[in-house]
């Protein structure tokens, strides 16, 4: 057993912010096996399908990606001689250019298809498109507004199909908030994430993934804008298998209470801007402000998927050291790398295992440094 000391750091800034940093490698599994774990092959269509420990070796192979390539600049061509190909219904920033630069980076080839290249369903069958790209290419992103689209994708392939986002799930965003946030805290069992804002796919990810990884959830949607019924109970499911908490509210501040995170997006997802008028206001009350993080716990952060409105958090919260949202957009691309790398490889991470739950005096030594530390 190889036997490394733990560091725990305390730092504050301008807002009095503590910020407990825990070691997130643990040392004590030397190179670690994923062989009881293999993905080579799976398409990745929502988290519902994943569980906890298909879930980590993700996350693992994200960050052993990122500190080879970014941190030791190291040339990793995992994928040379492969192919992506990108459906895009939808425009996207950080998807594309995630997707793009982290395929190159591992020596495969991105090839981006935009609606004018191809119509699914239209100018020829999801069925036939299907089976072209699957002769063509060695993986599928499609980017869709029905869910359904990639379904039928995935049923006619014979290559992996990945979500890049539908209007039922976005699970290649929350492996990178997950994975943010395994970085900050350097685990994720027991913390609680206050979700405040509408019921979209982003949080529908969430609620298919939180409770497996032992992080508690709070909800808190205006009326009219809860999460899908059916993802709804399947997460209920999970919570009360994992024995975590789940609550559904309509207050923001007692979401945010005692929460370890706050997470917000966008009140207009594309093609909903004819509703902006009502929308903006019916979320009236759900800006995340410093008065919402006054209630929340002491080392609290904040997330958001991007592009960023000022209506549902400001610039006071936004641009603040709790802010994890740059992070989180980086490590957009360092998470669809290490989904890539899984699916369609066997490739075992260099750096120790992550860690998913603190030992017993992390713990202890985080709580004493915290409760000396007002809240803001």
């Amino acid at each position: 057993m190889i036997m490394v000391s733990h560091t725990v750091s305390l730092t504050s800034t301008c807002f009095n912010f503590p910020t407990v940093s825990c070691a997130f490698y643990d040392y004590r599994v030397g190179k670690a096996a994923l062989d009881s774990v293999n993905l080579e092959g799976r398409s990745f269509l929502t988290l519902k399908d994943f569980n906890a420990e298909e879930i980590k070796p993700i996350l693992w192979v994200s960050a052993d990606l990122k500190h080879r390539i970014k941190h030791r600049g190291e040339y990793v061509p995992l994928l040379q001689g492969k192919s992506i190909a990108m459906i895009f219904e939808k425009r996207s920033t950080r998807t594309r250019m995630a997707t793009e630069t982290g395929f190159s980076l591992l020596g495969g080839h991105p090839c981006f298809l935009t609606p004018q290249d191809i119509h699914l369903g239209v100018n020829e069958s999801t069925t036939d498109t299907a089976r072209v790209l699957s002769g063509l290419a060695d993986v599928v992103l499609a980017r869709v507004y029905s869910h359904s689209s990639l379904e039928h994708l995935d049923i006619d392939a014979s290559i992996p199909v990945i979500n890049g986002l539908s209007d039922l799930y976005h699970p290649i965003q929350v492996l990178a908030d997950l994975s943010t946030l395994q970085e900050h805290y350097g685990s994720l069992k027991g913390l609680t994430l206050a979700w405040i804002g509408d019921g979209n796919n982003v949080l529908h990810s969430f609620m298919m993934s939180l409770a497996k990884l032992g992080v508690n959830l709070k909800v808190a949607t205006p009326k009219g804008y809860e999460p899908d019924a059916n993802v709804t109970q399947e997460a209920q499911l999970l919570s009360k298998q994992f024995g975590t908490k789940l609550q559904f509210l309509m207050d923001p501040m007692e979401a945010a209470r005692h929460s370890s995170v706050l997470v917000t997006d966008t009140w207009v997802s594309m093609g909903q801007e004819e509703e902006k008028k009502k929308r903006l206001k019916d979320f009236h009350g759900y800006q995340i402000t410093m008065q919402t993080g006054s209630v929340a716990a002491p080392d609290w952060t904040f997330l958001h998927c991007l592009p960023r409105k000022a209506e549902e958090v400001d610039d006071e919260v936004f641009y603040s050291p709790r802010s994890l949202v740059f992070t989180e957009a980086e490590n957009h691309k360092w998470t669809i790398m290490g989904l890539m790398v899984c699916i369609l490889t066997d490739y075992t991470p260099q750096i120790p295992k992550l860690k998913f739950k603190k030992n017993m005096w992390e713990k202890d030594i985080k709580n004493r440094i915290l409760s000396s530390v007002c809240h803001l």
